[in-house]
C-alpha cells in the first residue's frame, strides 16, 4: 500500500506538524510521497527573495529536482508548477472554476511524482487541504480518499470564506474521515457516516524525563502553591477574566504564566497582580522544567469555534510530567475526563484547584503518565489503519 499525502503544513516548515508526524509513522510500514502545497502566485512575487520560495521558483523553472527522498519509504515533493492566487475572489463561481483549474495543476505535478515512484492503488491522505486538493479523488483515481480534519478551520475567516461550502463537500465525497478531536469525528460525520475519532499523537519523550531537570532559576524565588499555564498567551483561546479572578481570589497562589503573549495579554490588568508571574517566551527544551515545577497546571480556554475542537496537546505534556490539571470542558476534552479536573465557571476553577491541590498523590501521579504514554503517533496511525480497514480497504 503506497500513500500519497497532502496538506497545509509543507515538509521544510521548520515547527512540527500532524501531517508530517503521521507520514513519518505511515512510513514505517508503507511507501510515502508527502506532497509540499504549489507555490501559488501571490507568495511568490511578496516573498520571492525567502530561501523557500526560490527553492519552488527553481523546480519548477527546471533549474532542480522537485523529487526529494528524506528516508527509506518517504519521499518529499516540490510541485513543479505555479498556481494562482484566488482565495480574495468573492464570486463563487470564479472561484470555483480557478480552483479547479489549480486542482489541475497540482494533481499533473502529483501524477508525474507517483509515476516516477511507480506508485498505483495508492491511498490519498488529504490534511485538511480543503482547496488545493478539493477535485483530486476525481483527477487522482486513489485506491481511497481519506481526510483528515484536526482542527476546525471554518472558525478563520480565510477559510470560512469558501470554505464554508467547499469543505463539508469535501468531506462527503471522501471514502473515509478520521479526525484528532471526537468534537471534529461529530462535525465530519455530519456529511458522511464513515467519519472516525482515531485520537493524537504526541512527541512527549522530553516531558516524560522532567524530573530529573533542576528547577528553572526564575522559579526558585516563587512561594507554593504555584498555579502554571505553559504554551502562547492568546486572548483569542485563553480567558484573561478567569486567570484575574483566580489571581485576585487567591492571593496565597501564585500564578505563573510561561510563553509568548499577544497584544491584548501585554495590556490586561494580570501585569499589575503581585501574584502573577509573567516569564516570557521559554526554549522547548526548558518546558519540562517548569511544569514540574508547578503544583497544578491549567488550560483556561474561552469557549469558541477556534477553541472548541481543538485537541490539546499540551493537557498530554502536563499529565506526563505527572501533574494534576484543571481544564475547561469541551467535547475535546471529554477524553481526559478521568485524569483532568474539568471546569466550566470561574467557581469551578477555584474549587477544582482546591482538589487538585489537596487530592495529589504518587499514585495518581503514575496514572496521569500512564495515559499520557498512550498518546504516541504509532497508536494515532493504529487507529487510522483500523478506519481504512473498516471502510473495506486492503492495507
Amino acid at each position: 500500500m503506497d500513500i500519497v499525502i497532502t496538506g497545509q503544513q509543507a515538509w521544510d516548515v521548520e515547527i512540527g506538524s500532524n501531517c508530517k508526524n503521521i507520514a513519518l509513522e505511515f512510513s514505517k510500514q508503507h511507501r510515502v510521497l508527502y506532497v509540499n502545497s504549489a507555490l501559488d502566485r501571490i507568495t511568490q512575487f511578496k516573498n520571492g527573495d525567502d530561501p523557500k520560495v526560490i527553492k519552488r521558483r527553481d523546480v519548477i523553472r527546471k533549474k532542480r529536482d522537485g523529487l526529494e527522498q528524506v528516508q527509506e519509504n518517504l519521499w518529499v515533493l516540490y510541485p513543479d508548477e505555479l498556481i494562482e492566487s484566488i482565495n480574495w475572489i468573492s464570486s463563487q463561481a470564479i472561484f470555483t472554476f480557478l480552483n479547479k483549474r489549480n486542482n489541475r495543476t497540482f494533481a499533473g505535478s502529483i501524477a508525474r511524482a507517483a509515476a516516477k515512484l511507480s506508485f498505483r492503488d495508492y491511498i490519498h491522505f488529504n490534511d485538511n487541504d480543503m482547496f488545493r486538493s478539493f477535485h483530486l479523488k476525481e483527477m487522482l483515481s486513489p485506491k481511497l480518499s481519506i481526510y483528515y480534519s484536526r482542527d476546525f478551520m471554518l472558525a478563520v475567516d480565510y477559510w470560512k470564506k469558501h470554505g464554508a461550502i467547499i469543505e463539508p463537500a469535501l468531506i462527503a465525497k471522501s471514502d473515509l474521515c478520521v479526525a484528532n478531536s471526537t468534537y471534529l469525528a461529530d462535525y465530519c460525520r455530519k456529511y458522511n457516516p464513515q467519519s472516525y475519532y482515531v485520537g493524537q499523537g504526541c512527541d512527549l519523550e522530553i516531558f516524560m524525563e522532567a524530573a530529573s531537570q533542576d528547577e528553572p532559576e526564575d522559579m526558585r524565588a516563587i512561594s507554593h502553591p504555584r498555579i502554571g499555564y505553559v504554551g502562547a498567551l492568546q486572548s483569542i483561546r485563553l480567558n484573561m477574566d478567569l486567570l484575574e479572578h483566580i489571581a485576585k481570589t487567591r492571593p496565597d497562589w501564585n500564578l505563573v504564566l510561561v510563553g509568548p503573549e499577544d497584544n491584548e495579554f501585554r495590556a490586561s490588568g494580570l501585569h499589575a497582580l503581585p501574584n502573577v508571574i509573567f516569564t516570557g517566551s521559554r526554549d522547548i527544551k526548558d518546558l519540562p522544567a517548569y511544569i514540574n515545577s508547578f503544583d497544578v497546571c491549567l488550560n483556561p480556554q474561552l469557549l469558541n469555534e477556534v477553541t472548541i475542537g481543538n485537541y490539546p496537546r499540551k493537557i498530554d505534556e502536563y499529565l506526563a510530567v505527572g501533574k494534576p490539571v484543571v481544564a475547561t470542558k469541551t467535547d475535546a476534552m471529554s477524553v481526559f475526563a478521568e485524569h483532568v479536573y474539568l471546569g466550566q465557571t470561574k467557581e469551578d476553577y477555584i474549587a477544582l484547584i482546591e482538589l487538585a491541590l489537596s487530592e495529589n498523590s504518587e499514585s495518581g501521579k503514575v496514572a496521569r503518565r500512564t495515559f499520557a504514554s498512550s498518546h504516541t503517533w504509532e497508536n494515532s496511525v493504529g487507529e487510522i489503519y483500523k478506519a481504512i480497514s473498516r471502510a473495506g480497504s486492503v492495507s
